[in-house]
């Protein structure tokens, strides 16, 4: 097929069964996203049993608890069978497009609504049966109607007093009312990682509270969509950091089994998952657990709706997703507050072979007694536990609609550090109002791009991308300033036997903190993402970031990979920060660290004994001109060299530019004449091997994926192929080889695979060749198919997330910026390509930017009109592919206009400045 036609089949086809199906099986993702919307309806019932058991007790948000917030008619029965039906109704002043309600019968299992009719406004109605009979949820589901009322009709039941504990509804989409109901935390967690899934935090936040409900760290471990039974709910979701496991169990539970013993069944039908709060029913105790936070405090809601003992575990031992608690050490400071440490060790990835949490838990109500457990040892009315596989539980006695809260504060400095962020960040009980808080905030960050247009289902994406951008890499320091150093120490492989210092952060003038130090999944050619798109609406996250790189050097020497606990973790290759921090500075957003030692720090770390390999490699690299039996490193540190002669250039270091400018070379040693591919070669300068799908000699990649990464020299490698028709020819061919299957492919394999780093800036390599309109159209294919998915099973390629670097590139493609060298050149710009959405508005920091909002609008936007005819910057004629970050910067507006046939005569002029 022409390559419109296979879209058009491909969308018209697949592509619209899985949205379909998408929104057949998920039409809200359960309920991912918005708020119940029933409490702000009118409530009229056939006949009410008394004030006690009104109408509006329906919509109380007290559910499955007798004899409370229970709506219950006036009923009437006969011997001979007879029994007065009742119905409910619930109106709104104004029409509300809804997608599902959620029926809760009354708990008591005498008098039972079986089922009925749920009828519509809009003359629509559906049958209910099987009503759970215990006060639990029954979802009832549909395709998404406008209406002014609902009514519930009841046709089969037992009893006498027939009623509901609680009726919900939930809007559809059509009726979303701010950014956080668009966020679906549900997409592709039953292949995620266990950091994947994080519903209590805050934009990069020190803790990260969820449940999990399978207890491994990648291939969809931590919370995944399929498991029915919860094993507990952890405060830590790092990507080599977790821990605190509590679980809000009743007595008879013996803690010592640990999981296995504890766990209880859930379901989604009543689960309620947002950024920022989640909701959730545990079957085996009949309680709700609600949760939300502040940065760097987890706050529980626990609501009964049964007579109980309960038992609040506090589990400090065993392994969690990614790592062990070890080493626990907690103890009762007061019947309302605990307070203690444990050590995380044997993380899987590397890093500080020991990371002490220090924590205190606040109860708003004093606890009965205290039980403990070390091992199989029992610790009966204990104050205090001490080791291994150890754990402390509050004991309660609760009575139906009892509500019971718990906060959670930590440090990775001190046990008085915990407590004080505790106290500042959360000193308070109102957990509604510290729910709403932290809604304020996420709205506020997603309302930084704002976007009209495409589907519902390419909206819930977005948002959901940048939910991914915004929450990973969390906050080490507390809000004293104070932070965990571990950069010195002995290197054992991956790991250290780290030294633990308590560093303080720099000061402003005023008090407040210069910036913030973090932990971080791998900064690994995050060029082609987070480098570009932090920088658009969250420059200063850019520009923090960057500085607490600069800070782990600072002490440490070296610029970390990915670190973990303040120190180092080893992970990956070469030197990803120096792209991070080249983008930051190139961008004029380089404001929290001074410029030049920035670049001392960057320079240090690409020679040897700095981060950028073992210093006879990098010697080696200096002198042979390619990294010994890696060629994906070759590449890295080829495109790092360019990064820094760019920075050098920019602040008048000529030799330092003139060397690394050289060394940025050394790509072109690997080029093979009879493949026209990179290739690995050994010490000796023989190539390893002559097959382009190999992964030997690459970093999660092969020389059909990895060739086209040296994106500061596209014209270079175009005329070692002999042209770029030839190198356009060869990646179009990659393109079309990895169509079929999604372009998704595990590690090593395939021509191109957007699950994965390596190939994620391939599609964006046409327009520097010379065919801009290959980029236009494959980056829709790959919007589309790789990461369209909103479901539990796909949206991110099933593969290597990595705390938002595949919602990065998703996110981008979305709105049709991007940039090929990651903002590092001296001139950075955005390369353009069709955006999904009619408009997008992005608001400019003014901190960092003079304009307030620049705006991107396409014209004639669909599935099938990918291709730019033409387009303007402010109202100028725009004739290059690509504009210039100062003009971005100034603020106004992008217009494009899109047809389904590429303009072959659009964007074919001048690169970018400095392209070779």
């Amino acid at each position: 097929m022409m390559q419109t036609e296979y879209l058009l089949a491909r969308w018209k086809g697949a592509g619209a069964l899985v949205v379909g199906l998408a929104l057949c099986l998920f039409p809200l993702a359960t309920q991912a996203g918005p708020d119940n919307i029933a409490p702000q309806a009118k409530v009229t019932a056939s006949t009410t049993l008394n004030a006690d058991f009104a109408a509006a007790k329906v919509t109380d948000g007290i559910i499955g608890v007798a004899g409370r917030g229970e709506w219950a008619s006036e009923g009437d029965t006969t011997d001979w069978g007879y029994i007065r039906f009742p119905w409910i109704e619930l109106r709104w002043q104004e029409p509300r497009t809804i997608g599902s309600v959620l029926l809760y019968d009354r708990p008591s299992p005498k008098d039972h609504i079986a089922g009925g009719r749920l009828q519509f406004s809009d003359g629509t109605e559906i049958w209910v049966n099987q009503i759970p009979n215990d006060g639990t949820a029954k979802a009832i589901r549909f395709a998404p109607k406008k209406v002014e009322w609902i009514k519930f009709v009841t046709t089969d039941g037992k009893g006498r007093d027939l009623g509901f504990s609680e009726i919900e509804v939930f809007p559809a989409r059509a009726d979303y009312t701010d950014y956080v109901s668009w966020v679906d935390p549900y997409i592709e967690t039953n292949r995620g990682r266990y950091f994947f899934f994080v519903t209590g935090g805050r934009p990069f936040g020190m803790v990260g509270a969820a449940p999990h409900t399978r207890n491994k760290n990648q291939n969809g471990g931590g919370y995944n969509y399929n498991e029915t039974e919860i094993l507990g709910f952890g405060q830590i979701h790092n990507w080599m950091m977790s821990g605190l496991e509590i679980m809000p169990a009743t007595a008879e539970v013996d803690p010592r089994q640990g999981e296995r013993g504890w766990k209880s069944y859930f379901t989604h039908d009543d689960e309620i998952v947002q950024p920022g709060y989640q909701r959730v029913f545990l079957h085996k105790y009949r309680n709700w657990v609600e949760l939300t936070a502040t940065e760097r405090v987890s706050f529980y809601r626990f609501t009964y709706t049964r007579d109980a003992q309960a038992q609040i575990i506090a589990n400090l031992g065993g392994y969690l997703a990614n790592s062990t608690m070890a080493g626990a050490d907690v103890k009762r400071v007061s019947t309302t507050e605990l307070e203690g440490s444990f050590s995380s060790v044997d993380r899987y990835w590397g890093g500080p072979k020991d990371v002490k949490v220090f924590f205190v838990i606040q109860f708003d109500k004093a606890f009965d007694e205290l039980k403990a457990w070390k091992g199989k040892q029992l610790l009966e009315g204990a104050t205090q536990v001490q080791g291994d596989s150890a754990g402390i539980a509050a004991l309660y006695q609760v009575k139906g609609g009892d509500q019971l809260q718990m906060k959670i504060g930590i440090s990775y400095t001190s046990i008085q550090n915990a407590r004080q962020n505790l106290q500042q960040e959360c000193p308070g009980w109102d957990f509604d109002a510290v729910r709403a808080e932290t809604r304020t905030i996420w709205n506020d960050w997603l309302g930084k791009m704002a976007v009209s247009g495409g589907t519902e289902a390419q909206r819930t994406k977005f948002y959901t991308d940048l939910w991914h951008v915004l929450l990973g890499r969390h906050k080490i320091n507390d809000l004293s300033g104070d932070y965990p150093d571990r950069t010195r120490g002995t290197r054992e492989g991956t790991f250290t036997d780290a030294e633990f210092k308590v560093r303080q952060l720099p000061k402003n003038k005023d008090g407040s903190l210069r910036f913030n130090m973090y932990n971080s999944d791998a900064w690994w050619l995050s060029q082609w993402n987070l480098n570009v798109l932090w920088g658009l609406a969250w420059p200063e996250v850019q520009d923090e970031m960057s500085a607490s790189m600069l800070q782990y050097a600072e002490w440490g020497y070296l610029l970390p990979r990915g670190p973990a606990g303040g120190g180092y973790s080893y992970i990956m290759t070469s030197c990803p920060a120096t792209n991070l921090i080249a983008s930051t500075f190139q961008k004029g957003l380089l404001t929290k660290a001074n410029p030049k030692r920035a670049f001392q720090l960057i320079k240090q770390n690409h020679l040897p004994g700095g981060m950028l390999g073992d210093a006879a490699d990098i010697e080696f690299y200096t002198e042979r001109g390619y990294w010994p039996g890696n060629a994906g490193i070759t590449i890295e540190a080829a495109f790092q060299d360019w990064a820094i002669a760019q920075m050098a250039d920019k602040l008048g270091l000529r030799k330092d530019r003139d060397f690394f400018s050289k060394r940025s070379q050394s790509w072109r040693n690997l080029y093979k004449p009879d493949q026209k591919l990179l290739f690995p070669k050994d010490r000796e300068g023989n190539f390893m091997h002559n097959n382009p799908l190999s992964g030997a000699g690459w970093v999660e990649a092969n020389a059909w994926q990895g060739s086209w990464g040296v994106s500061h020299a596209i014209g270079e490698l175009a005329g070692l192929m002999g042209s770029a028709d030839t190198l356009t020819s060869m990646l179009n061919y990659a393109f079309e080889q990895a169509q079929p299957s999604d372009f998704v492919f595990a590690y090593n394999d395939g021509y191109v695979s957007y699950a994965n780093q390596p190939g994620c800036s391939n599609a964006h390599v046409f327009s520097y060749a010379g065919k801009p309109w290959l980029t236009q159209y494959w980056v829709r294919q790959v919007k589309e198919q790789a990461y369209g998915g909103v479901t539990p099973d796909q949206g991110y390629g099933g593969h290597d997330e990595d705390q938002g670097q595949m919602g990065g590139v998703s996110a981008l493609m979305a709105i049709g910026l991007f940039n090929l060298q990651g903002n590092a050149a001296k001139t950075p710009v955005y390369d353009i390509t069709s955006p999904i959405f009619d408009e997008v508005v992005i608001q400019l920091d003014p901190k960092y930017y003079k304009g307030k909002q620049f705006t991107i609008r396409t014209h004639n936007n669909s599935p099938e009109n990918m291709y730019i005819q033409r387009a303007t910057l402010n109202g100028q004629e725009l004739s290059t592919f690509w504009f210039t970050h100062e003009d971005y910067a100034k603020g106004g507006t992008l217009e494009l206009w899109l047809g389904p046939e590429p303009n072959k005569a659009w964007g074919v002029g001048a690169l970018p400045p400095g392209v070779r």
